[in-house]
C-alpha cells in the first residue's frame, strides 16, 4: 500500500511539473494564432452614415459594415473598426493608419490615388422638401438663386458648378438630421440634398417621416465603395468575387432588406 501511494505521489509530481511547459505552450499557440490573424482597419467615422453605417450602438451596423465585415472574415481577416474625421481620412489611408473607408469615386478628391472596389450598393442623392413648402425641386436648375443644405465636407458633383458660380448658395452642417431640422425650422433655406435611403432613415428616425417630401427623381446615382490604399489590389480582387458571389446567391438582398 506505502509502494502505491508513493507511486501515485510520483505520478502527481511529474504533472505538476509538466504544468509551466503545457500553460507556454498553450499561450504560445494562442499568440501565434493572433499573429497569424490578418486585420482590416476600417474607418466608420465619428457619426456613421446610417444606414449603410450606424454606430450609435454597441457595435457597428449597417449595410456597408454588414457587408464588409462579413467578405472580410471570409476572406481571413479580423475587422477592426477604427473612427476617423472625414478631413483626415484620406491622408490616414495613404499613411497606412487605416486599411479601408466608404467612398463613392465621384466624392473624393485625386481619386487616381486610391483604389476602389466594385460598387456595393447605389447611392442616390434627392431634393427633400418641407411639406407645407409653396415649391419642390426636381434638378439643379430648378434650385438657381435658391439656398440648399449640404452636409459639411460633402462633394455634389451635379451641383458643384451651380456652387462654384454662385447660382446656387450651399449652408453645411455635420450631421443628416440637422439638415432636416434646418430645413423645417429656418426660412432662409429652400431644400437639402440627401441621399434617399440616409434621408428615409433620418426621418423615420426622428419622427419626421410625415413632414418632408422627396423629389420624384434623383439628381444622382453612384456607386458607393470600399476605398483602398492602391498597394491593396489583391485585397480588392478577393473582395470583388465574394461581393459578386453574395450578390448573386441572395446574401446581399438580404442585408439590404434589414435597413429598408
Amino acid at each position: 500500500m506505502k509502494h502505491k501511494k508513493n507511486h501515485l505521489l510520483t505520478a502527481l509530481a511529474k504533472r505538476i511539473a509538466c504544468l509551466p511547459f503545457l500553460l507556454t505552450f498553450a499561450l504560445g499557440t494562442n499568440v501565434a494564432s493572433a499573429h497569424d490573424k490578418k486585420v482590416f482597419r476600417f474607418n466608420i467615422s465619428p457619426n456613421g452614415y446610417p444606414p449603410y453605417m450606424i454606430v450609435d450602438q454597441d457595435a457597428p451596423s449597417g449595410i456597408m459594415w454588414d457587408v464588409v465585415s462579413l467578405i472580410s472574415e471570409r476572406l481571413g481577416y479580423q475587422i477592426v473598426a477604427e473612427k476617423i474625421p472625414r478631413k483626415r481620412v484620406d491622408q490616414m489611408l495613404l499613411d497606412g493608419y487605416i486599411d479601408g473607408t466608404l467612398r463613392a469615386v465621384e466624392w473624393t478628391h485625386e481619386p487616381e490615388k486610391f483604389l476602389f472596389t466594385e460598387p456595393v450598393v447605389d447611392v442616390q442623392e434627392v431634393f427633400f422638401t418641407p411639406k407645407g413648402a409653396s415649391q419642390t425641386y426636381h434638378s439643379p436648375e430648378d434650385l438657381v438663386s435658391k439656398t440648399v443644405v449640404t452636409h459639411l465636407g460633402y462633394i455634389y458633383p451635379a451641383l458643384e458648378p451651380h456652387f462654384k458660380s454662385g447660382a446656387i448658395k450651399r449652408f453645411d452642417v455635420s450631421q443628416e438630421r440637422d439638415m432636416f431640422n434646418f430645413l423645417l425650422h429656418g426660412d432662409r433655406f429652400d431644400a437639402a440634398v440627401v441621399d434617399l435611403l440616409v434621408g428615409k432613415w433620418v426621418l423615420k428616425n426622428e419622427g419626421l417621416q410625415d413632414q418632408f417630401t422627396a423629389s420624384s427623381g434623383g439628381i444622382s446615382s453612384y456607386g458607393f465603395r470600399v476605398m483602398l490604399r492602391k498597394e491593396c489590389l489583391p485585397f480588392a480582387n478577393e473582395f470583388n468575387i465574394e461581393l459578386a458571389r453574395i450578390r448573386e446567391n441572395g446574401e446581399l438582398e438580404t442585408i439590404l432588406a434589414n435597413y429598408r
